[in-house]
């Protein structure tokens, strides 16, 4: 397995066992390697999550406030969209709070766009074939060149060219890449490179079709959505059906799960895609069963009282809780730690995969917190002294 693929550290048992599983392994597309800000994409970079800001642009205040609210719930950039002066007005004190990498949103208007870039925009997802002339083209690209700005071409299935519509006679894959290509052609006849593609649509199969093909066409790094995919829990399946798969295939370099929701539910949902991918990992990855007629506790309100509970970890790691002993010393052999049902009021405590103590239930959850935060912090001071800290014993 490449390590240019992965990152440093992952929970204890994957990284030591990732040698003997070929079939784990995901070799990421090449792509060239462009900035949105401090933030690389494409390459060897880490795949990033993104999320877009709901509120007013031109009401600063509450767009930074939710811009806190993606920072800390780990994303690495954020979009914001800026269809009027006033929005771009706002973005330049917007730009100047944030502590991530913005994206600004421009559809049709170039000088939104030319604003954006002077405002602090790292990014202009804007299409160059729909702003007017080629002399218009030219002052957003020049505008973004002065200012350090990268692009994205944003094809959606749901807005494609009339032309391409006429004659492909409907969205389809084709059409959809077609489009991106002609966008990317006129930013590389400015001798412009520092841009990524999306080609979304709502439809899944549509979706990874339109990326496959493209993927094939081009090197630039590739943004993955499933555009418009509805409510929490069916555009997060959705997107993971959509994204995975092509993610699985080492197609993506960034993604957003496009929610109607909280955007710190893209953010998320964009980590656990990513995390059962074994791509990247943020916080703590819990494996729990869903409970059945044998478990010596309540998993199910257990697990739910650790994941708020545990929220504020970021270290990679992982925790099994299973409500019994038919599979719980299985599980608990590839985590950091874990707790597995026995009956009689307690449960077994494991940690680095092996079992260390008995618990009672009643204090576990308190206990199960205090292990994983002194895994955490074993963890952290390993990566500072440069070095993987060893399992807990």
């Amino acid at each position: 397995m490449a390590a240019a693929y992965f990152p440093a550290y992952l929970p204890r048992a994957m990284s030591d066992l990732d040698h003997v599983r070929p079939w784990r392994a995901i070799h990421r597309r090449p792509s060239r390697k462009i900035r949105v800000g401090a933030v690389e994409v494409g390459g060897d970079a880490p795949i990033t999550v993104q999320s877009m800001t709901n509120t007013p642009t031109s009401d600063a205040a509450a767009t930074i406030d939710q811009i806190r609210r993606l920072e800390e719930a780990g994303a690495d950039i954020v979009r914001v969209s800026c269809p009027d002066e006033d929005s771009t007005a706002a973005f330049r004190t917007i730009a100047r709070e944030a502590r991530l990498p913005l994206v600004a949103d421009i559809h049709f208007h170039y000088k939104r766009g030319i604003e954006a870039a002077q405002a602090g925009a790292a990014c202009l997802r804007i299409n160059p074939g729909n702003i007017g002339s080629k002399d218009r083209v030219r002052e957003v690209v020049q505008a973004a060149r002065d200012h350090g700005c990268s692009m994205r071409i944003g094809v959606n299935a749901g807005s494609l060219e009339r032309e391409l519509l006429e004659r492909y006679g409907e969205p389809c894959p084709e059409a959809m890449v077609e489009s991106a290509l002609n966008h990317a052609r006129i930013l590389q006849d400015h001798d412009f490179h520092e841009f990524k593609i999306s080609v979304k649509a709502s439809d899944v199969f549509l979706t990874v079709a339109a990326y496959q093909q493209l993927a094939e066409a081009i090197d630039c790094p590739l943004h993955l959505g499933v555009t418009e995919a509805g409510p929490t829990r069916p555009g997060t399946i959705k997107s993971a059906i959509g994204m995975g798969s092509l993610l699985w295939a080492g197609i993506g370099d960034t993604i957003r799960v496009s929610l109607s929701a909280d955007p710190v539910e893209e953010i998320k949902a964009g980590f656990d895609i990513l995390k059962s991918l074994n791509l990247r990992h943020r916080g703590v990855n819990i494996i729990a069963c869903p409970s059945c007629a044998r478990q010596g506790f309540d998993v199910i309100k257990t697990v739910g009282v650790l994941e708020e509970r545990l929220a504020h970890v970021t270290t990679p790691m992982s925790l099994s809780i299973i409500g019994c002993v038919v599979n719980g010393p299985g599980e608990a052999l590839f985590t950091d730690v874990g707790f597995t049902g026995g009956g009689k009021g307690s449960g077994m405590v494991y940690r680095a995969g092996k079992p260390d103590h008995k618990q009672d239930n009643d204090g576990m959850i308190d206990h199960i917190v205090e292990l994983v935060e002194a895994r955490a912090a074993e963890i952290e001071a390993g990566k500072a002294a440069g070095r993987l800290a060893p399992a807990a014993e």
